[in-house]
């Protein structure tokens, strides 16, 4: 994906959520304005749209030059490529409303939204962890490079998105990178989100320890416990995120067989990541079985913790092999090991999410 650090393009954006819309505007990957925010009227849609159209007018007049285009996220379900939003679960009046063709009809700007996911992996894969690894790999001395990369955030929900070869993987109906929806390891007939997000080590540490879902601390008051920095069932803590870890594992495993790349998380959990991403990276390298009982990897590359130093060195240095070409005198070298690194994310998820937006925008326009 390309470098938008210094293009001097203005792109307004947005943070879209239940209670408030938060505005802003995005120039070289940076905030141009001091973001502000409004309340959504998620109940009464002649409102919110009218708010919507305010914020940007507010944004615009703020801005040291004329912007570029708009560039969001908003909640789906949405047809995203005609900027139509269907049914967001957290914003009930708004049912089948082209947002995109109104903005652009008010703004005369080209007009972007997609989700969160998505843009969150746009961003980490323009200026976050993509070239962070690349650029680890490059100062170690290694050839090899990775262009795909998989965003997962773990919060409220478990989402995704893919970037192939620095394009944004849309899909035809608005619904890739859906991985809240595979099947949940232990529970097959649930979805995997009710395994990997924050109600679901919530609801495991209340199972263990015997306690009413209401009566659990949130997570980062478990993240506490298991640090052994707050009262409470140290072990039920660990368990609790071991749990997620293994369930985000299992469907983070079966999408990056599909893709074949790295693996950047983000998401209110991420910083909590030292409790799951252990168990996480167990179930990617775990092994499925034979009627004969043979076992074997249930992916071909090995997966990597980048966040643990050792895992990272081995990462980085590969295993480099040199061969004689047959019937020559030519010897060619190549690295010998196919390898996934999994990491956190190293802009934070709101900032990669602008970022992501700017640089879709960006993208398209060029």
């Amino acid at each position: 994906m390309p470098d938008y650090s210094r293009d001097e393009r203005i792109v307004m954006t947005l943070d879209a959520g239940g209670t408030n819309f938060v505005f802003s505007a995005m120039q070289a990957d940076r905030p141009v304005t001091p973001a502000f925010a409004l309340p959504s009227h998620a109940d009464d849609l002649e409102r919110s749209l009218h708010t919507l159209v305010e914020g940007f007018r507010r944004v615009e007049s703020q801005l040291p030059a004329p912007p570029a285009a708009i560039s969001f996220a908003f909640p789906g379900p949405a047809d995203y490529a005609s900027g139509i939003i269907v049914r967001p679960p957290n914003l009930p009046a708004w049912r089948d409303v082209p947002l995109g063709p109104m903005l652009e009809e008010k703004f005369g700007l080209p007009t972007f939204i997609n989700n969160d996911g998505d843009l969150f992996t746009c961003g980490e894969a323009a200026a976050g962890f993509l070239p962070y690894v690349n650029g680890l790999l490059e100062r170690a001395g290694s050839r090899k490079r990775f262009r795909n990369l998989l965003g997962v955030t773990l919060g409220t929900g478990f989402g995704a998105g893919i970037v192939r070869d620095g394009e944004l993987f849309l899909g035809d109906n608005s619904a890739s990178g859906e991985i809240w929806l595979m099947r949940h390891k232990r529970e097959p007939h649930r979805n995997v989100e009710e395994g990997a997000s924050i109600r679901a080590v919530r609801r495991k540490f209340a199972e263990i320890t015997g306690r009413r879902l209401e009566e659990t601390p949130d997570t980062r008051a478990i993240a506490e416990i298991a640090d052994a920095g707050g009262p409470g069932d140290r072990d039920a803590a660990r368990e609790a995120f071991r749990h997620m870890g293994e369930m985000a594992g299992d469907a983070i495993a079966q999408a990056i067989t599909l893709l074949d790349g790295l693996v950047v998380i983000g998401g209110g959990i991420a910083g909590a990541h030292r409790h799951f991403l252990p168990a996480l990276i167990d179930e990617m390298n775990a092994c499925f079985e034979t009627p004969t009982g043979v076992r074997f990897p249930r992916m071909v590359p090995r997966a990597f913790n980048l966040e643990s130093a050792g895992e990272l060195e081995e990462f980085l240095r590969g295993r480099t092999k040199e061969l004689n070409v047959p019937l020559s005198s030519r010897r060619v070298r190549f690295d010998a090991a196919p390898r996934v690194g999994v990491g956190i994310t190293r802009l934070g998820t709101s900032e990669a999410t602008a970022i992501g937006a700017y640089a879709f925008a960006l993208n398209r326009l060029s």
